[in-house]
């Protein structure tokens, strides 16, 4: 058959033999078809590219096509180097998704093929059989393919340099990609492979090629952080090797020295310390060595060092004067960052973003927070890092980010300490008249700000104002460095009065959310959320002002600026609050947000921040987000319905359907949420109206945690919005619940106690049915080490409003929780949830008062802690107060309560009169 064009092929255009033998052999006008298909695959056009992947992909039904293509890697030197790369590209891929379906001969010859074009004269072939043999290996394992250790060991050795390089690059590979087989596979006499690989590795540290010497370093430090018996064994000799090659010509080299030095110091500390000294004057050199990537790892070493325990941490004191400026300097921009970054533009907000530079966006799931966590921020204390001192755009990790981490790590553990060599040079970079060096000086000023609050705040009325103006600085990488900075300090200037710093702070932060630069204004938009995460109510003066700039804002942003205000959006909402909710201001917010929403389709990621920012907006609005609800409601119904069919089938039906993306459906139950939540009994009439509680059902045993998180969020905001709704189907909804009692899922578990605490004080003593079985769960809960603080609070609310509703069926346990109850909610503030559990504890003492009598000082603390308890509860406190105080008698009560804090014996005697 003689074919003139690939996309004019018939659909079975190759008859391809099942192979018999391993000499198997191809046909000559397959194997040429095969080869045009591979050379036409590289042509740029879009559509021919879709067509032939489809066409690649219809030959995977035949196995003899993975023959074809291992023969073109392999046998086809002729061939030029990219299309015989890409047949071992194409068949890694094969082998990745339909390894355990190839027939042992196909794998076989496979094999045997691979090995022997390991020492092909060409870098790019070597290098794609060795991506196809650690393939094999993670696929099929070691041990079926009996030999190849032994064979590549042994090219290692051979005089043939391409051999030897072919082989190590193989070996370095798998090392890479499957450590854990390698440190568990059984070698001769009873030994592990290992023990004979990592000596025979270190002994071409001297091999005079550079390429196997960063190869066999390299091999080894992918065992140095599980650090199995056969390195341990050897680590002297390893280190006596990597002195060897710290000052080796070739960069590679010394990058993979950097990197041993860093993972050792994490792991083996003890090891390096007699040789720190040395160590340290290494690295301070390698950190300015003229290759980025080789002072990227050694910058790599300071990060790792703030780690250290305390006893090792002194020794770099003395280096810190020497190593600052070294990574002040580290944190210069070089000419390179600075045309990717276009830093020589101004103003480019015409211009459309490149989607492709816009990272993908993750939801994370509502995590139910009381109103009394003291600035807590969630069950996990995942806080939103700031510690991305850079621009987003420039995400890749570089030695300017690592710089300024380090220095921001060191700082918040040498404290002041840092500042002794930094002040000078901030005064210096400061003033310079080049924007470079005057924007590091901005950003070390940053990077030091948390580590060196103290030192600095003496400072900051001088520095404050200079920062402000910086934000108008020609250089658009000033402006947006800038704002980040001032971030870092929003907090100390939150605290000044309020017109010496945060009025003009606001306004020239607005400016700059309006910057002609792209780049400014999501940097500005991010260091105004950080402000009113800060700031709060002190910024109730300048609200119709910022909601007026938030409108320009949406006017004029590209994409990905869009998506930061979004963000800037709902922090001003949880941090305001039912503040918002001003008709004037609400006519300012709402129209663009609901434009924004009828814009967007079901299916559009975009749906996320969106989604995220209305639920914190419903949440403040209250009863001023209600002609907006309904439909906003009914589409987050649709988005959930629709998420729960496409799982269903995609689990049924996995060859037919796709998975879909839950967070859609995860995004839609947090608004949801904080619809009841802001709106309360005002949702009842959607809520009656809809099927809202069987969707929600389904989505609390999906089987992603994330789901089931929300939805514990919600169901708990229904339950205070519209119980009589929730009621009918408790019986269904509660065995759930208690499932999924699992502190292994910390955010889920946290959710599902406060929904049952919410249940409880709805439910009341109908809740006894449930109440021991959910005790047992909460028990084990409140007494697991290091259970993260708001869902140790969370469970000894729920603990307490159990009590208040079936005491007298968890008063018999009090002694198994009371301590570490009354120190979970000793520190929180004031309100009704604390208010229900406490009152729940006392119901429960008055039924048996012998279960506190080891942890009395722990409730009398407890108490002490409230500031202005209502009085019917202070009356309960001193009547149990009282009454262990008769019971025992004057003598006994001195007795008990002499070792209390003589502050904890005042507020007593001053409050309850004990």
């Amino acid at each position: 058959m003689v074919i003139n064009s690939f996309l004019k092929l018939p659909n079975k255009f190759i008859y391809f033999k099942p192979p018999i033998m391993a000499n198997w052999q191809p046909d000559n006008n397959s194997l040429m078809q095969v080869i045009q298909l591979l050379k036409e695959s590289q042509f740029p056009c879009n559509e021919t590219q879709r067509a032939i992947q489809q066409k690649l992909e219809s030959l995977n039904q035949y196995h003899d096509f993975n023959n074809y293509l291992i023969y073109v890697l392999s046998k086809l030197t002729t061939e030029d180097e990219p299309t015989r790369s890409l047949a071992g590209l194409i068949l890694k891929n094969n082998l990745k998704v339909f390894y355990h379906n190839f027939p042992p001969e196909v794998k076989s010859f496979i094999k045997q093929q691979c090995l022997s074009c390991i020492g092909d004269p060409s870098s790019l072939i070597r290098a794609t059989v060795g991506i196809l043999c650690t393939t094999i290996v993670t696929k099929g394992g070691l041990e079926d393919w009996p030999g190849l250790l032994e064979h590549l060991c042994t090219m290692i050795g051979s005089q043939t340099l391409t051999e030897c390089e072919g082989a190590f690059g193989a070996l370095q590979k798998i090392c890479e990609d499957s450590s854990d087989q390698l440190e568990t596979l059984p070698g001769a006499n009873g030994t592990k492979a290992l023990d004979t690989l990592i000596p025979l590795f270190m002994q071409y540290f001297k091999h005079s090629s550079s390429k196997i010497r960063s190869c066999a370093l390299a091999c080894i430090n992918q065992f140095i952080i599980n650090l199995p018996p056969a390195l341990l064994e050897n680590l002297g000799n390893f280190v006596q090797g990597l002195t060897l090659l710290a000052s080796d010509d070739d960069p590679e080299v010394r990058k993979n020295v950097c990197r041993a030095l860093v993972m050792l110091l994490e792991v083996r500390v003890d090891h390096l310390a007699p040789h720190m000294n040395d160590i340290i004057e290494y690295m301070l050199i390698r950190t300015q060595d003229p290759d980025e990537n080789v002072a990227l790892e050694a910058c790599e070493f300071w990060l790792a060092y703030a780690e250290l325990p305390t006893e090792v941490l002194s020794m770099l004191s003395p280096y810190l004067a020497r190593l600052v400026p070294i990574l002040i300097q580290g944190m210069k921009y070089s000419e390179i960052d600075i045309i990717l970054l276009k830093g020589d533009v101004d103003d480019d907000e015409m211009i459309p973003d490149n989607e492709q530079d816009i990272k993908p966006r993750f939801h994370k799931s509502r995590t139910h927070q009381q109103s009394y966590a003291n600035g807590d921020k969630g069950a996990e204390g995942a806080e939103e890092d700031d510690e991305d001192v850079d621009d987003e755009a420039f995400a890749d990790w570089n030695l300017r980010k690592c710089s300024a981490a380090a220095l921001d790590a060191l700082s918040n553990v040498y404290k002041e300490d840092i500042l002794g060599p930094l002040l000078p040079i901030l005064m210096e970079t400061l003033s310079s008249s080049e924007w470079e060096v005057k924007e590091l000086g901005i950003l070390a000023l940053g990077a030091v700000a948390e580590g060196c609050m103290n030192g600095i705040i003496p400072h900051l009325p001088q520095l404050v104002p200079f920062l402000n103006n910086a934000l108008s600085d020609k250089k658009t990488l000033v402006r947006s460095i800038t704002c980040w900075t001032l971030s870092r300090y929003a907090h100390w200037i939150v605290n000044q009065p309020a017109d010496q710093y945060l009025r003009s702070l606001v306004e020239e932060l607005l400016k700059r959310m309006l910057d002609t630069n792209k780049r400014v204004q999501e940097a500005a938009c991010s260091a105004f959320a950080t402000l009113e995460e800060e700031a709060c109510t002190e910024l109730l003066p300048y609200l119709k002002f910022i909601l007026a700039t938030f409108l320009e804002a949406f006017k004029k942003y590209q994409h990905k600026s869009l998506l930061i205000l979004y963000d800037a959006i709902g922090t001003l909402a949880d941090s305001v609050g039912y503040h918002l909710n001003n008709p004037e201001y609400i006519e300012i917010l709402m129209p663009p947000l609901i434009a924004k929403w009828n814009s967007l389709k079901d299916d559009d990621k975009d749906l996320f921040p969106l989604l995220e920012c209305l639920s914190s907006v419903a949440t403040a609005l209250q009863t001023g987000f209600v002609p907006y609800a309904e439909p906003v409601y009914q589409r987050c119904l649709l988005l959930i319905e629709r998420t729960l069919t496409a799982a269903l089938l995609a689990a049924t039906q996995p060859d037919q359907y796709e998975k879909p993306d839950k967070d859609f459906m995860i995004v839609a139950l947090d608004l949801l949420s904080g619809m009841a939540e802001g709106m309360e009994g005002e949702i009842e009439v959607f809520v009656k109206n809809s099927n809202i509680l069987p969707l929600l059902f389904q989505c609390m045993q999906d089987d992603m945690s994330e789901v089931r998180q929300s939805s514990f969020a919600l169901l708990g905001d229904l339950t205070k919005a519209c119980f009589q709704h929730v009621k009918p189907h408790i019986n269904e909804l509660i065995p759930v619940l208690v499932n999924n009692l699992q502190p292994c899922y910390i955010s889920v578990c946290n959710n599902a106690t406060w929904a049952i605490g919410e249940i409880s004080i709805q439910l009341g003593p109908e809740m006894k049915p449930y109440a021991g079985v959910i005790l047992n769960q909460l028990i084990v809960i409140i007494n697991r080490e290091n259970t993260p603080k708001t869902l140790l609070e969370n469970t000894a609310i729920t603990i307490g409003r159990l009590g208040l509703v079936c005491s007298e069926d968890i008063a018999p346990y009090l002694n198994r929780f009371i301590r570490l109850w009354c120190a979970s909610l000793r520190n929180i503030r004031d309100n009704d949830e604390k208010d229900s559990a406490f009152r729940g504890v006392c119901a429960m003492i008055s039924r048996n008062p012998s279960g506190i009598i080891q942890d009395f000082i722990y409730f009398c603390d407890a108490v002490a802690s409230w500031v202005s308890p209502k009085e019917d509860l202070k009356l309960m406190f001193k009547q149990i107060l009282d009454g262990f105080k008769t019971q025992l008698g004057d003598e006994n009560w001195a007795k008990i309560t002499e070792p209390f804090p003589d502050m904890l014996r005042k507020r007593l005697a001053q409050v309850y009169g004990v």
